[in-house]
């Protein structure tokens, strides 16, 4: 059981460790770099919250199916979230 909190502890101190090394290389003010961060910072988390999903409530010890029936609706309640910040966060200082 050690060994295995160890892995994932290792798995997601890595994911971590390259969210905040492309946090400190990439620079807000370049558009283009800083929204393609912006995406691959929402996507390596919902990535990372799979994981700890798939390992501490031993999801991944399952079928392949039913790891699907349990996370898919997550996920797309999540990206539907994302979506509906980032519009709505864009929206802020508009005026009508």
């Amino acid at each position: 059981m050690r060994k295995k909190i160890w892995k994932v502890t290792l798995i997601l101190s890595l994911v971590t460790l390259f969210e905040v090394i492309c946090g400190l290389i990439f620079k807000q003010g370049d558009s283009f770099s800083w929204h393609a961060i912006k995406v691959i910072f929402i996507i390596l988390t919902v990535v990372k919250a799979g994981y700890i999903v798939l390992s501490f409530m031993h999801l991944g010890d399952e079928k392949k199916a039913f790891k699907w029936i349990i996370l898919l609706p997550y996920l797309i309640f999540i990206f539907y979230l994302i979506f509906v910040g980032l519009t709505e966060g864009a929206a802020v200082g508009m005026k009508m």
